[in-house]
């Protein structure tokens, strides 16, 4: 198969999801032999001839229209969005419009040897015609109004946000626009797909999962790892990271450093706006590195992965790089959105009092906050949330409080929504607390089920190492 590939840069260096994606997914096209692949993309020339000669990695044929958009901050970047209020194109459509990568589409697909165009993200798609004589797809990495419409939500300022308001509402109807116009539609996950079906009533549309290179995301042993670090990778001239590390260093990272006073945070990703490095300077403990060659030993030497996204759509390769990585992902849900990855909450009783000392956090979220975090998370992903419960003797098991759990859960998450996972407590030795005996577990068991909550018990494993959640116990001799 003849495929026109049709994008808005080129995909070395390989520094963010979008091109990573695409180049795995262009790649393995190749590698089989079975299509012919051209690439045809704006090149504003930043990728230098490296980036054009390493093309042959996933294109059998390179076509590279001059393209030179205004630079981030420039004045003719402001002339730009002030003119773009004047069109019906969001503006990060417009700016892509290109009359010269529009011939050579055209071009191509009318001298009769293109099977099928591709077109790659939104924006380039303002130059593709309508009416090919050929199928076209549109490869939607995220879906872009959504993207804006929270960009919009979290805007402070009245200004931006009525002008974030309305990129939000333009690029909804261009979108909207796209995507029926297409022979057919991929997304990036099961999220996507049916947001786009329903959103904008279509029916030819499917997701192609997000994966990782695991044999390059892989620890090397070689970095000795900061117990007191986090780490946030991504490119920073994309605004949903931007806002994102925004975010945490105005309302987390103080908090943090309050409690501990050595944390550190390191933001390593391409092309740093002077407003965040500045606002990072100003605190303690952090560093942001711009581009570097290599994130992975970033990643490595850190205890803990954030994603404190706020704004996005799609799915972030970030977070499976990180598991790959085996390190410990700290999210927001939209952080984590699209992804399969099930929350599970320790809750391990249904009442405050018990709770404040069981797990000591629930001093500042009570379970009613826990319960609403995470019905937000399930009407948002749609998936069943786990609910973590440590039977203890005389603790946690006694039959009200297996009532409670089942009406709190009933209420607040419905029956469809959450399912629990009750955990025989492995004994331990010179430990306080021991295992429900059976009769009382299948009691709690049962009243929980009465409550219309589906509610297993963990097979029990690690006695003979007096394992338990998050402990190996060890003996001297």
């Amino acid at each position: 198969m003849n495929i026109l590939w049709v994008k808005t840069e080129l995909l070395h260096p390989l520094d963010k999801g979008g091109k990573l994606r695409s180049y795995h997914m262009l790649r393995e096209l190749k590698r089989n032999g079975l299509h012919r692949i051209t690439y045809i993309t704006l090149d504003d020339g930043h990728g230098g001839r490296e980036a054009r000669q390493q093309a042959g990695e996933y294109c059998d044929e390179l076509v590279t229209i001059p393209f030179h958009p205004p630079a981030k901050g420039s004045i003719r970047f402001y002339v730009d969005l002030v003119l773009n209020l004047f069109s019906k194109l969001p503006y990060a459509v417009a700016r892509y419009r290109s009359a010269a990568l529009q011939r050579a589409i055209d071009a191509r697909v009318a001298a009769g040897d293109v099977d099928i165009v591709v077109c790659d993200f939104l924006a380039p798609s303002v130059n593709v015609s309508e009416d090919l004589p050929c199928p076209a797809v549109l490869f939607e990495h995220n879906v872009e109004a959504l993207i804006w419409k929270r960009h919009s939500e979290v805007a402070a300022n009245p200004l931006k946000r009525g002008y974030l308001a309305v990129q939000w509402k333009r690029m909804r109807a261009f979108e909207a626009r796209e995507c029926r116009r297409y022979d057919y539609v991929v997304t990036v996950s099961p999220e996507d797909r049916i947001l786009v079906s329903q959103e904008y009533t279509i029916e030819t549309v499917a997701d192609v999962p997000t994966g990782v290179d695991t044999a390059y995301f892989t620890p090397s042993g070689t970095q000795p790892r900061d117990r007191l670090n986090m780490v946030f990778t991504g490119s920073m001239d994309w605004m949903p990271n931007d806002d994102a590390v925004r975010f945490f260093l105005g309302g987390v990272w103080p908090r943090i450093r309050a409690t501990v006073p050595n944390a550190t945070f390191t933001v390593v990703g391409r092309n740093p706006s002077a407003a965040l490095v500045a606002l990072s300077s100003q605190e303690p403990g952090v560093t942001v590195t711009g581009r570097v060659e290599d994130v992975r030993p970033y990643m490595e030497r850190a205890a803990v992965y954030l994603v404190p996204l706020r704004i996005g759509g799609g799915t972030r390769l970030k977070i499976f790089e990180a598991m790959a990585m085996g390190l410990p992902v700290v999210s927001t849900w939209i952080g984590a959105e699209g992804l399969p990855v099930t929350l599970a909450v320790s809750l391990h009783t249904p009442d405050d009092e018990l709770r404040d000392t069981l797990v000591p956090v629930n001093n500042r979220w009570k379970v009613a906050e826990v319960l609403a975090a995470a019905r937000r998370y399930a009407d948002a992903t749609g998936r069943r949330v786990s609910i973590e419960y440590a039977l203890i003797r005389d603790v946690n098991d006694q039959p009200w409080r297996a009532d409670l759990l089942g009406k709190l859960l009933r209420e607040r998450l419905t029956t469809r929504l959450v399912h629990v996972n009750l955990i025989p407590l492995n004994p331990t030795p010179g430990s306080e607390w021991d295992a429900s005996p059976r009769p009382v577990q299948d009691e709690f068991v049962d009243r929980v089920r009465a409550a219309g909550v589906a509610c297993t018990v963990r097979d029990t494993r690690g006695r003979e190492i007096a394992a338990a959640c998050g402990q190996l116990a060890a003996t001297q001799s």
